[in-house]
């Protein structure tokens, strides 16, 4: 039977909490279904549903209440104040990988060469490239799917962006960058949060290595000196627990400066390190 009908009015939808949702879940489910900002459903609450709208938020609830992400019920997440498509093809940006995006802006140099490695929804890219117009950005990804979203997303905010498909380093072999940066798949094979919310529903090859969890943190390590021009500097994103075997690999690979840096939770989620010399 529906939960909701057609004729009712978005303040009786609002009113009605007839479903298990938070307000604000609800909220952003019916300004998705009828089109309207947040003020709107404030001046426009008489407004009546249809019936194809009062059937999809319906659809939409069901859903959220089985436990889909919201962000893509709503086929966007706003990352870095810009709203970028996202989809079960790539991860949903989190705030905590904005860090990554600010110490980017301030290592990368005037007229800087940029590559985001892992690219997924664009997120750290476009908001490089949106920040820093003088930049030369480029991105790649394994996942032809991923790259559309993300092509779809620079275009949407009119940056200028490289993407490439490419498995790591295989397809710029010769090129090098000022600034190499990364939220790689870091999650260890069999960690429970991957079986809870909504880790369940994002893309699997995004969020674990299907190994230890440092797999591609090795890879990037071991190879990013040979993409770095003198003074370019390799950042990554990694696990909660992960600075320290993180730090060991860029020491071990000849990185200078090497340092961690601490999320607003207090959680050291970036790691990197510099080049002096280029190999």
């Amino acid at each position: 039977m529906p939960i909701f009908q057609a004729g009712e009015s978005i303040a009786a939808v609002l009113r009605g909490q007839r479903v298990p949702l938070p307000q604000l879940e609800l909220r952003m489910l019916l300004a998705h279904v009828v089109q309207l900002t947040r003020v709107q459903m404030i001046t426009q609450s008489d407004r009546s549903l249809n019936a194809q709208q009062a059937q999809q938020l319906d659809a939409l609830c069901a859903r959220r209440i089985a436990g889909e992400p919201i962000a893509y019920l709503l086929g966007e997440r706003e990352f870095y104040g810009l709203a970028l498509q996202v989809d079960p093809s790539v991860l949903i940006p989190r705030p905590e990988t904005e860090l990554l995006v600010e110490l980017a802006l301030q290592y990368l140099p005037p007229q800087g060469r940029v590559l985001d490695m892992g690219t997924g929804s664009g997120a750290i890219a476009i908001a490089i490239a949106h920040a820093r117009p003088d930049a030369f950005v480029s991105a790649l990804d394994a996942s032809t799917q991923a790259l559309q979203v993300a092509q779809g997303n620079a275009a949407r905010h009119g940056v200028r962006v490289q993407f490439i498909h490419s498995d790591w380093f295989a397809a710029i072999e010769g090129e090098r960058f000022d600034l190499i940066v990364s939220n790689p798949p870091y999650i260890v094979a069999g960690d429970r949060h991957l079986e809870e919310g909504d880790l369940r529903f994002e893309p699997i090859d995004a969020l674990t290595d299907h190994a230890d969890g440092l797999s591609a943190l090795r890879t990037i390590s071991a190879r990013a000196a040979a993409h770095l021009s003198a003074g370019g500097w390799l950042l990554m994103e990694h696990g909660y627990d992960q600075a320290q075997p993180v730090r060991a690999l860029l020491d071990a690979a000849g990185f200078d400066e090497v340092q961690s840096w601490r999320d607003l939770g207090g959680i050291e989620r970036v790691s990197g390190g510099q080049i002096a010399t280029p190999i």
